[in-house]
């Protein structure tokens, strides 16, 4: 089947750029492994203290009315199983999709933080849990313990106390070559900084951005309280990390150490009874499909690990082949929204579809205002990590 434009992902990204070009009259497909639209929008559910709830399962609802009533064609519940030039793209199916440009959207995944006990029945990525409470209405358990301490197990984590679950606490993981910043309360309350403005806990909001330097942040882990700071009403640890998770068939506790500034145990054990433990190990951009198509790649810290090369247009360094979202650096969904709004307008215009160049400049100018107002930075450093791309893309291309 021929279409001019075929994107991989049906998330925020993938929704956005699909109708942005499909209203300029550009023919489209959109493929998702999953039965229906939304990606990660599907558990999302927040409140933001500026434009108040954000409800993805609407957005998502309502992105993907337009895509239906704009007739795009859905491949949904199929896999990508290669691409080849220029360009076809063979799906689980067998079916064949030609297209003359390709948006690779695939968003992000979540990244494996073992701990002993881990493969326990009852223990689960803190974005499983959040699929179960927002999208199913099921509860992961009665009394949940966290591991890992971050914008999205921060956010679970309330969701969750609006389900009526008891969430004992977050805590950091043991310390392990797995765990990097993540079990060192130093490097957490400098990272902390960046979104203490956002939790409702008026001693966090005082001092968050006091947090950003050095002296302040020795005195906060030094006097940082045993029992926790309690933030959506859970208590923050940053001074106790969960060395095991134990229980014969399922979960039945897990065993607590307070730790010193360096993350290091430093107290007694402890053991807190609960029947799920959700880990939180952070996210990485989902790239294997851009790098089965021969896109080039750069590692960078700033953005979450490996990323597609891509130039301002959000092309990759195979002409043609275009990525927005999650793929691009982790990042929440306004900013994907816009970046698939880009994507598919700079599609257009290459198709001579698009009647008002401009409007690209204008889209380049609201991707970077979204980045700008995020509520919750979860790469604090994306925008150097952003400079960094724009360096490495210019160095290439100059070669």
């Amino acid at each position: 089947m021929n279409f001019d434009l075929v994107i991989i992902g049906a998330g925020p990204a993938g929704m956005s750029a699909a109708i942005k070009a499909a209203e300029n009259g550009v023919s489209v497909a959109i493929i998702d492994e999953n039965p229906e639209v939304g990606g990660k929008l599907l558990g999302q559910l927040y409140k933001d203290s500026k434009s108040g709830w954000w409800i993805g399962q609407k957005i998502a609802d309502e992105l993907g009315k337009k895509l239906t009533d704009l007739n795009i064609a859905f491949f949904l519940e199929e896999q990508v199983c290669g691409i080849f030039p220029r360009w076809e793209v063979l799906l689980s199916s067998g079916e064949r999709l030609h297209g003359k440009y390709i948006i690779i959207a695939t968003g992000a995944a979540e990244k494996a933080l073992p701990i002993p006990g881990w493969t326990l029945p009852g223990v689960m990525a803190i974005g499983a849990a959040q699929m179960l409470t927002n999208y199913h209405r099921v509860k992961p358990g009665e009394k949940i313990a966290i591991i890992g301490i971050d914008p999205l197990s921060l956010t679970i984590a309330y969701d969750m106390r609006l389900a009526g679950i008891h969430v004992v606490g977050i805590y950091l993981p043991k310390k392990s070559e797995f765990s990097h910043m993540k079990a060192e309360p130093k490097q957490l309350i400098s990272y902390l900084s960046n979104f203490v403005h956002v939790l409702p806990n008026p001693f966090l909001k005082l001092f968050g951005k006091m947090l950003k330097y050095p002296v302040i942040q020795n005195l906060a882990i030094t006097y940082y309280p045993s029992f926790g700071i309690k933030v959506f009403g859970v208590p923050l640890h940053i001074r106790k990390a969960v060395v095991e998770i134990v229980g014969e068939n399922q979960v039945d506790a897990i065993k607590v150490e307070k730790v010193d500034k360096n993350g290091s145990a430093n107290g007694k054990m402890e053991e807190v009874t609960v029947d799920c433990v959700c880990i939180s190990g952070g996210l990485y951009p989902l790239g294997e499909i851009a790098r089965v198509a021969g896109c080039e790649f750069a590692y960078l810290e700033e953005v979450g690990g490996y990323v597609p090369l891509h130039n301002e247009n959000l092309e990759t360094t195979q002409a043609g082949i275009f990525t927005a979202g999650n793929i691009t650096g982790i990042e929440g969904a306004n900013v994907a929204i816009e970046q698939g709004n880009l994507v598919g307008l700079v599609i257009s215009d290459r198709l001579g579809l698009l009647k008002n160049s401009k409007e690209i400049i204008k889209a380049k100018k609201k991707v970077l205002l979204a980045r700008e107002e995020a509520v919750i930075s979860f790469q604090p450093q994306i925008e150097i990590g952003k400079e960094k791309i724009a360096e490495l893309w210019n160095k290439r291309m100059n070669e």
